[in-house]
């Protein structure tokens, strides 16, 4: 970034001398040109508009009044800030010509994808897999939040792609500061690596069930319906 030249304080000029006024256009930075019977004003040529001229320039920056210097900011995020939104320091951005006002530093914030959450406004969502027996008989299990962990109860014969909503565990809005909801969607997750008992536990489970399928596979049972009502069978 540009920063304000020690040697000669940002006015351009080598130390002991001072910036003139330009002769070319009075100090206001505008000559007229007459073409004819128009009048046409434009930047002054000499001073480039900045109504001053530096006849012994700074060695150090060249007349510029500024030097390039790397410069490292402390910048404070509001809690709530989302991806794409710009922050403001005032006075902190490249200093103005020849001692003129520095301008402003603007910093545009992007986020970074996150390993468990991902984030829509104010809420977010996470996804928990869960065992097949705790989504048939339910329980309860320990789930992540920005606050520390959380305990959330699963109902007896919960379906995969359930959504559960933990109120106030989101984002908290950045104006507002009301937080958003956390929304954990659970997903079964199909055992692997069995034993030999429990394939064969689960084979004797899959022969009693199937003995009834209308009572412990409904959706399954439907879906069957609809096939077979479909292709005409």
């Amino acid at each position: 970034a540009q920063e304000e030249c020690d040697t000669c304080h940002g006015s351009g000029a080598k130390p002991g001398t001072q910036p003139k006024t330009c002769p070319t256009c009075g100090g206001a930075g505008q000559v007229r040109i007459q073409q004819g019977f128009f009048s046409i004003q434009q930047t002054c040529p000499k001073c480039h508009g900045s109504g001053r001229i530096i006849p012994e320039p700074c060695t150090s920056c060249g007349g510029a009044g500024r030097v390039k210097r790397n410069k490292t900011l402390e910048v404070k995020i509001p809690a709530g800030i989302d991806d794409g939104m710009r922050l403001r320091h005032g006075g902190h951005g490249e200093p103005g010509v020849n001692g003129g006002p520095a301008g402003d530093l603007y910093v545009e914030i992007h986020i970074k994808p996150h390993a468990v959450f991902q984030r829509d406004g104010d809420d977010l969502h996470c996804e928990m897999p869960i065992s097949f027996s705790t989504a048939a008989l339910g329980g309860e299990i320990e789930i992540p939040t920005l606050d520390g962990a959380a305990k959330i109860r699963i109902p007896a014969e919960t379906q995969s792609g359930k959504i559960f909503r933990l109120r106030g565990k989101g984002i908290k809005n950045v104006r507002s500061h009301a937080p958003g909801d956390l929304m954990v969607h659970v997903v079964v997750e199909t055992p692997v690596k069995l034993t030999d008992r429990q394939k064969e536990l689960l084979r004797e489970f899959e022969e009693i069930a199937s003995g009834n399928a209308e009572r412990h596979n409904p959706k399954a049972k439907s879906w069957m319906d609809k096939v077979k009502d479909f292709f005409g069978a």
